[in-house]
């Protein structure tokens, strides 16, 4: 069975850094990519950043380019999203998600750990 599950969400200042971590089991993920996304109350989930986890290859969305960074830990089968500068406008539940590499249909997703950055 496969799983994802996410931690290290929390509250914080705008301004401050936050790691996210997402630690997978249940297959392997060689031929996966790994994806954040987030959804805001009352907004509709939207992609952050993705990692293919064989080769490292990284993507961001704009809104945190320069300012988070995705990676993964492949002997521990986790990946990280650092956060820096967090703005109130980063405040959502993010959640980690897994594609086949080739593709952007994420198949397995994680229950989600929620952000909130106060100004």
């Amino acid at each position: 069975q496969v799983q994802l599950v996410e931690s290290g969400g929390g509250l914080v200042q705008a301004g401050d850094s936050l790691r996210l971590s997402c630690a997978a089991s249940g297959r392997t993920f060689s031929g996966y990519a790994m994806g954040w996304f987030r959804q805001a109350s009352g907004k509709e989930r939207e992609f952050v950043a993705r990692i293919t986890w064989r080769t490292g290859s990284r993507g961001y969305a704009d809104s945190v380019k320069g300012r988070f960074t995705i990676s993964r830990e492949y002997a521990k089968n986790t990946m990280y999203l650092q956060m820096n500068s967090l703005k109130p406008e980063d405040t959502a539940v993010y959640y980690c998600a897994a594609a086949q590499y080739y593709t952007n249909a994420y198949e397995y997703w994680g229950q989600g750990t929620q952000v909130t950055v106060s100004s």
